[in-house]
């Protein structure tokens, strides 16, 4: 089935979005009697909801593979947390790999070669990535950590498949793309796109809540989308873990996967698809970076009751303001 272009854009766009700040749904607080006492910078325990030392946490983030920082988009507080995180690692001895969801596979050329002769992050290098393509807002609020990595030649890996693609699976459906030679040229006929029924029902339910109701028909084409960015996604994450671990004399090494917050709730979209490409047990945790205001504190204990993830990282709000959760 063919969608008309204007929708399709529309699609797109709402898809884009959604992984990177829906929220999941609010559950009930009742026989709270009061919300917690938490401030700005803190970092809380997904499982007590207590705030652990930043210190000693930083130091554990060592005993990881990999290290998920979910975002609000846009937060340059976000940013200032993930390069605290990388220069937290390497001063244990840690050579951090990062992979990036705004970049596509289709600008990773430009990515190696900034690495190695520290390209200028211009409008020309821009153009080689093709940020506006695959990501197409503003650099400026990403550029401190794309610098960090090129300063410091550290591997840096374009998380996303091509938006183009992403755009036929929304147009044209899952089952007829894979019959397309782009499917075959980024290596996806070599991948399993798994429906994991406890993604599908988490997806499914934010896609429907956030963009109106309808039909489960209807936000299957954003769903079946949104599966093949979350498993293009993993598969770029476990790449860059095995090639790490083969490069020749390298010190012990991390991933560092920078995403919106929605590709790593609840284990399910990014990490749980890593992990299934390993027969062995590997070492992640996931990180949400949530805006903090006292004003909502009931936001925070809402992520932290429905399990959103390990750690939630309490930053100051953006220039945005609070973001806006469909609950």
């Amino acid at each position: 089935m063919q969608f008309p272009q204007r929708l399709l854009r529309g699609i797109v766009l709402v898809l884009c979005s959604l992984l990177a700040a829906c929220a999941p749904a609010a559950v009930s607080t009742q026989g709270t009697s009061r919300s917690p006492v938490w401030q700005v910078g803190q970092i809380i325990d997904g499982k007590t909801g207590l705030a652990v030392n930043r210190s000693d946490w930083l130091k554990s983030l060592s005993q990881y593979d990999i290290v998920y920082l979910g975002e609000e988009h846009y937060n340059r507080h976000h940013i200032d947390a993930a390069l605290t995180v990388l220069n937290a690692v390497m001063t244990e001895g840690i050579r951090p790999v990062l992979t990036m969801e705004m970049f596509g596979w289709d600008g990773q050329a430009a990515l190696d070669e900034m690495r190695a002769n520290s390209d200028p992050l211009d409008v020309a290098w821009l153009d080689r990535a093709r940020w506006r393509q695959n990501w197409g807002g503003s650099f400026e609020h990403y550029a401190p950590l794309v610098a960090f990595a090129r300063d410091r030649h550290l591997s840096l890996y374009a998380m996303n498949p091509p938006k183009s693609l992403i755009r036929r699976v929304v147009s044209l459906r899952l089952d007829q793309v894979r019959q397309e030679p782009e499917w075959t040229h980024w290596g996806l006929d070599r991948e399993a796109i798994v429906d994991d029924p406890a993604y599908r029902s988490r997806i499914l339910d934010q896609l429907q809540r956030c963009h109106g109701g309808g039909s489960e028909e209807d936000s299957l084409p954003m769903y079946e989308a949104s599966m093949v960015r979350d498993e293009g996604m993993a598969k770029t994450v476990a790449q860059a873990l095995r090639t790490a671990r083969l490069a020749e004399q390298a010190p012990r090494t991390l991933v560092l996967s920078y995403t919106g917050g929605g590709h790593i709730q609840y284990q399910l979209p990014v990490p749980k698809r890593v992990a299934r490409r390993f027969a062995e047990t590997i070492a992640q945790t996931t990180v949400y970076l949530a805006s903090y205001d006292s004003s909502r504190a009931d936001d925070i204990v809402n992520l932290v009751q429905d399990g959103i993830a390990d750690y939630i990282w309490l930053t100051p709000v953006s220039q945005q303001g609070l973001p806006q959760r469909c609950w």
